[in-house]
């Protein structure tokens, strides 16, 4: 089937225009705007160039992996194992989106985004010193198109032309949409595509998991693991990309380890003992109280806030519309307001994060008042899809006082009101329809430090009549009934980046609400999102990119497919003093990958 697959690519003709026009190579390629960095820069500018190697940097996790192919649906996969792959072009996390050359060394791109041709760097080799070619670029396309995850398949599919006229040289040509406009998106997300060794995969089944380390490119290899509790990454020492400007200052320890716990607080207390050196913190609540002890007063461990500038993850009780339950509007409105969210961000949170209110929080991207100018001429093409009060009033969630339940009573009122116009009725003491059906459901969660917010979004909803029962599973049951959008309601989030594209359409797009192991956990299907998230693919100036992610979060927002939760505009991050970081922090946040250990410590 892979062979039949790339016979086909290659065989079919160049369908967009422009794809056969003559180009200038370059050294990267930015989705919108201009590169920040020009050909033939020294270094990133957020590194330490000079940053000494050696030593060992530990990191927690909670759960367990079985499988070290995270390019695949099946299996809970390793943290780290970025490590070890690489793609044509890599990321500066100093800008929007602009990538730069790693595997291959030059890309052409024509003028209208049409196709691509990127040039191998000849010293790129794979971990057992043998040439990385364009047969493996050309294997890894038609292997993802098969096997990949849903949103890989997704951007593949878009491929039409995909060829290698000698062993360095790959040229892929993208077919136009229905509406024959071209996805500018394609020459980027083909320059992150992870490359695979087609002779280390022959015979081998790329779909099933697997516990063999997998032959890689990157800076690390995996040296140890026990599957599900520990795995270790030793630095490549002859690896071919140490010098390039692009990795200079980056990957600097010789050993990285990841360290598997029953759960976030055991990981805490073994982070505190000495058994870990750096940790990220997502709870106020722990990072208030829960690092106090004799390494933090003498300071031994330092604990930093650093702003960051990208989109803060959009967390929330996410809804299942494929549930019944949960497919009116009304009821999704009413799901929104019994909670005292105050109350919860000042006494769960200890005040230090703020109420999320948007798909894109903490960015320009986030709808802001009414709709206007090119984000008004985008929704104006929907007006009769769209509910009126989207163009007369800003979106706001529901306020409370923060006193707790007898804040929230007019709320109430109004969300019973909404379940009663969609049928649902306080019957002996319980919510019910009119067969007497009670409204009861499910709040999943992979986490048990998760439980206090659910358990007081419960506890909201009880005082509805509603019936709300919390558990928390283990990681690998939690994936698999997530994958197959088997539950009521999670606690989940929604990350994106400062350059929204074709990502969207897998988070909130109909085609995506069907396909197991997407991130379409509502469950999404609304040709007004399709259409809107489509073109932001298509945006060819960063103001139009901004408009058209705007008026998506407004129909998102508008359609109360989760309960929004909280998000951080700062990084929370506590290390031991022996490791170090450089001083600028780049535009998406701190990078553990360019930290160091301090010599002789």
């Amino acid at each position: 089937m892979i062979r039949a697959l790339l016979v086909l690519l290659a065989l079919l003709p160049a369908v967009a225009a422009g794809a056969d026009t003559p180009v200038a190579p370059t050294h990267g390629i930015a989705m919108h705007g201009d590169l920040r960095l020009p050909p033939g820069f020294a270094a990133l500018p957020y590194v330490n160039p000079a940053a000494p190697k050696g030593g060992t940097i530990r990191q927690a996790a909670t759960g367990g992996f079985d499988t070290l192919n995270p390019h695949v649906v099946k299996g809970v996969p390793a943290l780290g194992l970025g490590l070890t792959f690489e793609s044509l072009l890599t990321r500066s996390w100093d800008e929007p989106f602009s990538l730069y050359g790693l595997l291959a060394e030059s890309l052409e791109v024509a003028e209208d985004r049409s196709a691509v041709i990127f040039h191998l760097n000849p010293k790129a080799r794979w971990h057992d010193g043998t040439p990385l070619t364009a047969d493996d670029v050309l294997f890894s396309l038609a292997v993802q198109r098969e096997h990949g995850t849903p949103n890989r398949r997704l951007f593949y599919a878009k491929v039409v032309t995909a060829e290698a006229p000698d062993a360095r040289t790959v040229r892929f040509v993208f077919a136009p949409n229905p509406d024959g406009s071209v996805d500018r998106e394609m020459p980027l997300l083909m320059g992150l595509m992870p490359i695979h060794s087609k002779a280390w995969w022959a015979g081998k089944p790329f779909e099933r998991t697997t516990l063999e380390p997998v032959l890689g490119s990157g800076p690390y290899r995996v040296a140890t693991v026990d599957p599900g509790r520990r795995i270790t990454y030793e630095r490549v020492p002859d690896y071919w990309g140490r010098d390039l400007p692009i990795r200079l200052g980056q990957y600097n320890a010789d050993r990285v380890d990841y360290v598997y716990y029953r759960d976030d607080a055991v990981a805490l207390e073994a982070f505190k003992a000495g058994e870990g050196d750096v940790r990220r913190e997502i709870d106020p609540a722990k990072w208030a109280n829960g690092y106090d002890g004799p390494a933090l007063r003498d300071g031994r461990i330092l604990r930093e806030e650093l702003p960051h500038r990208r989109p803060d993850a959009s967390r929330g009780l996410i809804l299942n519309t494929r549930r019944p339950l949960f497919a009116d509007l009304r009821v999704r409105r009413a799901l929104g307001m019994a909670t005292d969210f105050a109350w919860m961000g000042r006494t769960l949170f200890h005040g230090a994060l703020t109420r999320t209110a948007s798909f894109y929080p903490n960015s320009e991207l986030a709808a802001q008042g009414l709709p206007e100018g090119e984000e008004l001429r985008v929704l104006d093409a929907f007006r009769d899809r769209l509910p009126p009060e989207l163009f007369t009033q800003p979106f706001a969630l529901p306020q409370t006082d923060g006193t707790g339940p007898a804040g929230s009573r007019n709320n109430l009122r109004e969300a019973l009101r909404l379940l009663a116009e969609a049928g649902w009725r306080i019957r002996d003491g319980r919510l019910a329809d009119a067969e007497g059906r009670l409204f009861a459901f499910e709040v999943l969660l992979a986490d048990p430090s998760e439980e206090k917010v659910a358990l007081e979004f419960a506890r909201s909803l009880d005082r509805l009549g509603m019936t709300v029962s919390v558990r928390a599973v283990d990681s690998a049951q939690f994936q698999a009934r997530v994958e197959r959008f088997d539950f009521d309601v999670t606690l989940r989030w929604w990350a994106s980046t400062l350059s929204p594209g074709n990502e969207q359409l897998y988070y909130y797009g109909s085609e995506a609400a069907g396909q197991e192991g997407s991130r379409n956990l509502a469950g999404i299907r609304d040709p007004v999102v399709d259409a809107i998230a489509r073109s932001i693919a298509e945006a060819t100036t960063r103001a139009d990119l901004v408009a058209r992610v705007r008026a998506l979060d407004r129909v998102l927002l508008w359609g109360h497919y989760m309960v929004p939760l909280f998000h951080s505009p700062v990084d929370r991050l506590a290390r031991w003093s022996r490791l170090k970081r450089p001083e600028i922090t780049p535009l998406y946040g701190p990078l553990i990958e360019t930290w160091w250990v301090e010599e002789g410590r």
